[in-house]
């Protein structure tokens, strides 16, 4: 036990989201949250839509997990994905839009289901399978996922101890520097440390963030600012976000769609810091696929909990 020296950063405690000590994984990244859910359905591969992030099926080709792969169409629906009884089904909330109705409903025709909810952090888990969660997508931490479901804390004991804070200087330097030059250096070793890394429990800093969270905030603030951003751009949008929205959705991003090749260059200039969605799909789809068309076209415009009004009609000026 250590006693006296000096004063660390401190929090406030007892706050976190997902605060179960039974059923849930903590783990260090999201990634690795789909596969600890791949491991616990005990199934022989997993169906993954083509329309994800890479570094997603990177992390489970590493572990040796075969993967089969589906294409959704313009109501974001799976269109060609056959699983057997022994195979799992990746089912992703886009964009944190999808509502836990829409979630149920598309998970019902399959046995085993784990819901990527890296976008929708405050949907709530699904008991007709496990609910990976990624926590930077909404909270300031370095890193950190959930994995949420019966028994999910199975296997934990096998993964190392994971640390956090040899890379997290970056949360600091953004609040003196903003999120260019060092601050920019910076955040890039931790992405390097994440991509890197294999599966490990959740680092005792990062869960010592979550826990000191307000998230009541952060869901009224994102859901007030998508509401907005909708009325600015809900005209414009090539795609409807609103579709599956109800009051069970908090969004990461408003996606808007806008085909224009020169919108996003436009808004890095005027730093609006966001950049395509898994543009490697254009380089691995026929142009014509709702996929690649997404990837090309797709703007997510930043809601989140630091911004407001002003900022958003700031980018509706620069885009309209």
């Amino acid at each position: 036990m250590e006693i006296g020296s000096f004063l660390e950063l401190q929090l406030p405690r007892g706050r976190e989201f997902y605060a179960d000590e039974r059923n849930i994984a903590r783990l260090n990244s999201g990634r690795a949250a789909i596969y600890h859910a791949f491991r616990l359905t005990g199934c022989d591969a997993i169906w993954l839509p083509y329309y994800q992030c890479d570094t997603v099926r990177e992390f489970l080709t590493k572990k040796n997990v075969p993967i089969r792969y589906y294409h959704i169409d313009e109501s974001f629906n799976p269109i060609d994905l056959a699983s057997t009884e022994n195979e799992a089904v990746l089912l992703v909330n886009y964009y944190g839009v999808m509502s836990y109705g829409r979630m149920a409903a598309l998970a019902a025709p399959y046995r085993h289901v784990i819901f990527d909810c890296s976008q929708a952090f405050f949907c709530a888990p699904n008991p007709a399978g496990f609910t990976a969660y990624s926590a930077r997508k909404f909270v300031g931490v370095p890193d950190g996922a959930y994995v949420v479901g019966d028994g999910a804390e199975r296997f934990c004991e096998e993964y190392p101890q994971g640390f956090s804070s040899d890379t997290s200087v970056f949360l600091l330097q953004r609040i003196e520097y903003g999120c260019e030059g060092k601050t920019y250096t910076s955040r890039m070793v931790n992405e390097h440390r994440i991509d890197s890394e294999d599966i490990c429990r959740m680092s005792a800093l990062t869960h010592t963030i979550l826990d000191g969270t307000d998230y009541a905030p952060i869901r009224e603030k994102r859901r007030a600012n998508f509401a907005f951003a909708n009325k600015l751009f809900g005209a414009v949008n090539r795609i409807d976000p609103t579709r599956y929205y109800d009051e069970t959705c908090v969004p990461m991003v408003y996606p808007l769609v806008i085909e224009d090749d020169g919108l996003l260059p436009k808004l890095l200039e005027n730093k609006h810091f966001q950049g395509h969605w898994w543009s490697y799909l254009l380089d691995e789809l026929p142009e014509t696929c709702f996929e690649a068309w997404l990837s090309r076209y797709i703007v997510p415009i930043t809601i989140d909990q630091r911004y407001g009004e002003a900022e958003l009609t700031h980018l509706a000026e620069l885009i309209l």
